[in-house]
């Protein structure tokens, strides 16, 4: 829904003017080259957005500061999206050479950790001790969801439960930390701070359905990434989960025999294991589970008033669902 992120403007273009003041502290020319590659190439902000719109649900107006621990937010997404792209041999990123692939692997893990302490800075500093233990907590989660996914990979684990213990860590515990840090900011209660959780899980949980629903159904050209990544890597997201759980006889024989078999074999077969996901449901069955964790997000704006910051986070609501990219 582009009037979600329309009406933010100002606030993603204060933001960004904020976060290119911020990174005035690095010092080697090398390294704010990659950082600016990798932070202004495209992002859309949601996640510092959210830090603020949670303080702005608790009355509190526009600040600097609340601007800057939003950014922490900012960095910890793009860290993370570095170091993936260097794991996963990444050629491409939001449309662009990735940036493993203009520099060196070692130049981007060590980009993507100056973020991470960085981004531990401004928790810590301007959010205290509560926002630091919220963000810590959300990072850990982050880690150990890459260790699930990749074992999850090798063993090829056909539960939803797993896949959904994947999801939390990976996206949604970060997204949640968003929300929860705003009201933490806006020293909201505990009610809002569990509130404001609960709506950022289910978004970003919903979220990275509608990225596993993109990655098979997605324009490259909007998307600025390849379809197929996921199933080539042998990666066990939702819609092929559901398909691999209905009776489909030797349509499952196949999708087993191609993610036995090399990336390559999965990705000149891809076209095909995309019709087989349709025609058992996969996509369809995803979009309903995407829909109905939006649905959940919404319930958690229930206990605030009605405010241009609720108006907004109901409408990033349904951008998640609506995206295209």
């Amino acid at each position: 829904m582009k009037s979600s992120l329309d009406n933010m403007r100002p606030t993603i273009e204060k933001i960004d003017a904020i976060m290119r003041h911020d990174l005035e502290v690095i010092d080697n020319p090398l390294l704010a080259q990659v950082i600016e590659y990798a932070i202004f190439n495209g992002g859309k902000r949601i996640r510092p957005m959210l830090t603020v719109l949670a303080a702005g649900l608790c009355g509190m107006d526009d600040s600097e500061d609340l601007y800057r621990l939003a950014l922490s937010f900012e960095y910890l997404h793009a860290a993370s999206l570095l170091h993936d792209d260097v794991i996963d041999h990444a050629k491409k990123r939001r449309g662009k050479t990735a940036a493993n692939d203009v520099w060196s692997n070692t130049h981007v893990i060590l980009a993507g950790d100056f973020l991470h302490g960085r981004a531990m800075r401004l928790a810590g500093t301007l959010g205290g001790q509560d926002c630091l233990d919220v963000i810590c907590q959300a990072v850990a989660a982050m880690v150990e969801s890459e260790f699930l996914q990749l074992q999850n990979a090798q063993r090829q684990e056909l539960s939803e439960d797993y896949y959904f213990r994947v999801l939390q860590g990976k996206t949604a515990s970060l997204i949640a930390a968003a929300c929860e840090t705003g009201v933490i900011f806006a020293t909201g209660t505990m009610e809002k701070r569990t509130a404001l959780a609960k709506f950022g899980a289910h978004l970003g949980l919903s979220f990275q359905i509608a990225d596993d629903l993109l990655d098979y159904l997605g324009d490259p050209v909007k998307t600025g990434k390849a379809v197929g990544n996921d199933f080539q890597e042998g990666k066990m997201t939702l819609p092929l989960l559901y398909a691999l759980r209905q009776n489909i006889g030797k349509d499952e024989d196949i999708l087993l025999e191609l993610l036995a078999g090399t990336p390559s074999q999965r990705c000149s077969s891809f076209a095909q294991v995309r019709d087989i996901i349709a025609k058992a449901g996969g996509f369809a069955y995803a979009k309903q589970q995407a829909q109905g964790l939006i649905n959940e997000a919404l319930l958690g704006l229930d206990i605030f008033p009605s405010s241009p910051s609720k108006e907004i986070l109901a409408l990033l609501a349904a951008y998640v669902l609506e995206r295209n990219k």
